[in-house]
């Protein structure tokens, strides 16, 4: 394609864009008022779902088919990750070699690791009562794993890290989305619809779906997360080209 090709389907997609966002900012509300038509929507229906955060109510009642495609880049991106930084026939695996890490530092990692890994967790089964959810408790948990890297050195995150079963882990948590949401196709309602009982308003039971969904979100970011900086570490730590030094 020329460059003035380029610039002529350029234009017209700007050109395009520009149209649509003069159209859809000529009918928002004037700024400053106090009556904003989505946010009252969105809080109706976070109540009619018995969901106390809201934000979890959009994520997953109103728009739950824009977080599965959220929640699939990246899975995407791990997957691409794994296939492109597989180990090759030019390269070997080398141990590791021990690291030499400050007891203060090795203290704090030891002693934070399981705290970590908690509130991880209490931030994804609260995602549908409190700020937060599977996406955000996801990464803590990923990162509450890294931690022993960080307090010890690479052999000990190998020993809690098992990457296999991790990368099933995140496989498991994408399709537990996808099937979750054919579960309101079977109930005789719309894909990724909340059927489910809504429980009780404020408690870890109320919100039907949500936080199965919030589950699911959780496990394959988390996991997701450890695969992906597997990947990049075991490049940078293990795998050398043959021939290559230390």
């Amino acid at each position: 394609m020329s460059r003035r090709m380029r610039l002529w389907v350029f234009g017209v997609g700007a050109a395009v864009l520009a149209v649509m966002f003069a159209a859809g900012f000529h009918d928002l509300p004037r700024f400053g008022g106090n009556w904003h038509p989505y946010g009252a929507r969105a809080v109706t229906a976070a109540l009619a779902q018995r969901t106390a955060n809201t934000i979890s109510s959009v994520n997953f009642d109103l728009r739950a088919m824009d977080t599965l495609g959220e929640e699939s880049i990246l899975f995407a991106a791990v997957l691409g990750t794994v296939i492109l930084l597989r180990q090759t026939r030019d390269e070997h695996r080398e141990e590791p070699e021990p690291a030499r890490v400050s007891r203060p530092v090795m203290l704090f990692g030891m002693l934070g690791l399981p705290v970590t890994i908690v509130v991880g967790l209490y931030v994804i089964a609260h995602g549908q009562l409190s700020p937060g959810g599977g996406f955000q408790g996801g990464v803590v948990v990923a990162t509450a794993v890294h931690l022993l890297y960080l307090a010890a050195d690479y052999r000990a995150l190998e020993r809690i890290r098992p990457v296999e079963i991790y990368e099933v882990a995140d496989a498991v948590g994408e399709a537990a989305y996808v099937l979750l949401g054919a579960a309101g196709l079977l109930a005789g309602a719309s894909y990724l619809a909340n059927v489910l009982p809504h429980g009780t308003f404020n408690t870890l039971s109320s919100g039907g779906t949500v936080p199965l969904l919030n589950a699911a979100v959780g496990m394959e970011v988390a996991c997701g997360i450890v695969v992906l900086l597997a990947r990049f570490l075991d490049q940078a730590v293990e795998i050398k080209e043959e021939g290559e030094d230390g």
